[in-house]
């Protein structure tokens, strides 16, 4: 039997707070996070991402196409447990009660990957968890960039911070050939092709490729890419075909979530977010939507779903997650494995 040998709360971890509108730090990671994916949870407000690579006070928002935007009162300092955050209401305006979504990359900035035929101007990986972060300057031309991670990604995210453009999502389960399709996690568009922005080529276990679009290589044009590879008892990244039934589908992940993301690929639908601290005990049923700037919806009269010790359990004919026929791409990273190294099984919820 195969075990994971770390925590994923060691790389990925999941924080409530309410907001005080002057100024706190956010503690007690066993980490020192590299992304911070912070979203109100009861007021409207922009998603807010930032990262260790590009910088503190360096906003991009998954529900916009808007570019970079310096932000010097919102997450200002990273710590070894956690972040300071400043006076900005999109993380801390007072009484508002806030999730962030944390990653750990290569503990801090990186330095340049030279593996591709554009250098990285930074590059922070974790190669045992399956998550680097990048920076890069777009050429015009179909180009490859260094990743870092010493393993093919599954999911790929890029955003152009120079000037608005949509950000590009990669799956690898959106297609049969999905170095030819793209998504916006900005958008509820429908599945897209273009050699433009993957170059119609699959990723590597060194590099990924872009192509002429100005989504991902504007000439000029600075860029950040999320890069994530799969790690048996850690990560899931996958798909699965909705029946519409209230008695959805049980699907195995290897580990108990701490957090997914759906997306249904037809036009009009959200990419769906669900975690284990906004819902900590079973049905899973309080959602925030990653493209749109909406409070937390709580879905009552019926249940999305279960988070079970070794997947999870659709009990919804809800069709952004459950449409009959449809496919349904899916993230997921974990609380707890299946089984740890010490051989303790996740227990259920």
């Amino acid at each position: 039997m195969a075990y994971i040998s770390f925590q994923p709360s060691d790389h990925f971890d999941v924080k409530l707070w309410t907001g005080n509108g002057s100024s706190q730090t956010i503690t007690g990671y066993e980490f020192q996070p590299d992304l911070a994916w912070i979203k109100a949870r009861t007021s409207t407000g922009w998603h807010d991402w930032t990262d260790a690579v590009r910088g503190v006070t360096k906003s991009i928002f998954s529900n916009s196409a808007n570019a970079e935007d310096t932000a010097v009162t919102s997450l200002t300092a990273f710590t070894s447990d956690g972040y300071s955050l400043g006076t900005n209401s999109q993380v801390n305006a007072n009484g508002i009660n806030y999730v962030a979504w944390n990653w750990k990359a290569g503990a801090g900035q990186g330095s340049s990957n030279t593996d591709g035929s554009i250098n990285t101007t930074y590059t922070s990986a974790n190669t045992t968890a399956g998550f680097s972060i990048s920076t890069y300057s777009g050429t015009g031309s179909a180009a490859t960039i260094g990743h870092g991670l010493g393993a093919v990604p599954q999911v790929m995210i890029v955003k152009n911070t120079y000037q608005a453009e949509n950000w590009i999502v990669y799956h690898h389960d959106s297609n049969a050939t999905p170095e030819d399709k793209y998504l916006h996690l900005n958008t509820t568009d429908a599945l897209g092709d273009s050699a433009g922005m993957w170059n119609d080529t699959a990723p590597t276990s060194s590099v990924f490729s872009v192509g002429t679009s100005t989504s991902v290589n504007q000439a000029g044009g600075t860029f950040v890419a999320y890069c994530f590879a799969e790690k048996k008892g850690f990560s899931k990244f996958g798909s699965y075909t909705g029946n519409g039934n209230a008695d959805g589908a049980f699907i195995y992940t290897g580990f108990k979530p701490a957090w997914i993301m759906f997306r249904d690929l037809r036009s009009g639908q959200s990419w769906n977010m669900y975690d284990n601290k906004r819902s900590p005990i079973n049905f899973v049923d309080e959602r925030l939507r990653a493209n749109l700037n909406g409070a937390e919806v709580h879905d009552t009269g019926y249940s999305d779903m279960d988070f079970l010790s070794n997947g999870f359990k659709l009990r919804s004919s809800w069709d952004q997650t459950n449409a009959s026929g449809e496919t349904i791409i899916f993230m997921a990273f974990a609380e707890a494995p299946l089984v740890s190294s010490n051989g303790v099984p996740a227990t259920a919820r």
